[in-house]
């Protein structure tokens, strides 16, 4: 789908399954990569060795939107370019596959708000070079540098007038630092 500010492109998201190190972890699940352009698919295997298999686990749509160019340019900034795929734990106890795809997203800020509220998983993976293109030639038609402003100071001076010191409860000028209703002893009101 392509409107005049977004446009969207359909990515398998392929999750592999490893026997889990652990005896309170049976398995462990991990996004592995994204196929650009993929078919619908509902966790598909798409190789096994031993006790390790590939599925294809949902087909999402990745979708790109102009006021989110910036973000795409740090994506596609970092060291290895990567879209973030994020995932939701199963509810279903019957399931077989413990987490659903939500979605892929380009947008690393994006990813960080996902990750920051706690309820999905978040995991980086790498982008495909047909991807990064894709993306790259997205950025070039919508991006639009913003200048940055400098903010300016209003000139009013705050610093010639002297508002008190110490507690204003204080009627006297000595020793303005203590407490109100602390006495010396001795003195009497």
């Amino acid at each position: 789908m392509a409107t005049a500010n977004s446009q969207s492109m359909p990515l398998g998201v392929i999750i592999r399954r490893l026997p889990g190190a652990t005896r309170w972890a049976k398995w462990v699940w991990k996004p592995v990569s994204v196929l650009p352009g993929a078919a619908p698919e509902n966790w598909k295997v798409l190789r096994q060795e031993d006790d390790a298999v590939e599925f294809h686990a949902a087909t999402v749509d990745l979708e790109l939107f102009r006021s989110d160019t910036e973000a795409y340019l740090t994506a596609l900034s970092e060291t290895i370019p990567s879209v973030y795929v994020i995932l939701r734990e199963n509810e279903e106890p019957a399931s077989d596959h413990p987490l659903d795809v939500l979605m892929v997203t380009a947008s690393p800020y994006e990813g960080q708000d996902y990750a920051d509220t706690g309820e999905e998983i978040v995991e980086k993976v790498p982008m495909p070079p047909g991807l990064v293109a894709w993306i790259h030639e997205f950025i070039e038609r919508h991006h639009v540098e913003e200048e940055f402003v400098k903010r300016k100071r209003d000139k009013k001076r705050v610093d010639l007038e002297e508002d008190g010191k110490g507690d204003a409860r204080i009627n006297q000028l000595s020793d303005v630092y203590r407490a109100p209703g602390s006495r010396r002893k001795g003195q009497m009101h």
